[in-house]
């Protein structure tokens, strides 16, 4: 699988999006990424390394302490690829856009 559709894959479920959420504020441990789930914490381990294979989170060392960080190199390969996409939502909204502002004039007109 190549690395935008291994990035995406990951971040299909909604666990891992909150665990990337809560890192994008700093380092946490395992303990304090599982605190608001109600799982266990081999569940959420097991979030922890679908996320670390795909290059989204790494793994420190502290004393015993293993803090987890994220890195978001792979999240700018998933914003490049939607960036592509921006040239036709922008065109379906001018066009959404004129075609509201035709319907105003034409009620417009209507009640006049």
């Amino acid at each position: 699988m190549d690395q935008l559709s291994t990035t995406l894959s990951a971040l299909a479920d909604p666990t891992r999006r909150a665990i990337i959420t809560r890192l994008a504020s700093g380092e946490a441990t395992v303990n304090e990424l599982a605190a608001p789930f109600d799982m266990s914490l081999p569940a959420v381990s097991k979030h922890l390394k679908v996320l670390e294979r795909a290059g989204l989170i790494a793994r420190g060392r502290n004393a015993q302490w293993r803090p987890c960080r994220l890195q978001a190199e792979p999240l700018k390969e998933i914003a490049d690829w939607v960036g592509r996409y921006r040239p036709f939502w922008e065109a379906s909204f001018d066009r959404l856009d004129s075609y509201l502002d035709e319907l105003q004039r034409n009620d417009k007109s209507d009640q006049n």
